[in-house]
């Protein structure tokens, strides 16, 4: 399966005054992966919940969890 955080490697210039991030990564939307919506998916019980969830089907659901965690070579 195919994972829905991506990371490269950024371009390191040697007259850059910053230290340098080795390693860059960011997310992407569930919805990429999926070329159409399948009949008959799997819904939210209630719309408060699917408001919360802002969509209405579980398989379009991605909790996005930014790393804040510093610096991260």
């Amino acid at each position: 399966m195919m994972s829905s955080v991506k990371c490269y490697s950024p371009y390191i210039s040697p007259f850059d005054p910053c230290p340098p991030k080795l390693k860059k990564c960011y997310s992407t939307p569930p919805n990429l992966y999926i070329p159409f919506q399948p009949m008959h998916s799997e819904q939210f019980s209630t719309a408060r919940e699917a408001l919360y969830h802002g969509t209405l089907w579980t398989c379009l659901y991605d909790p996005y969890n930014p790393k804040r965690t510093g610096d991260e070579n």
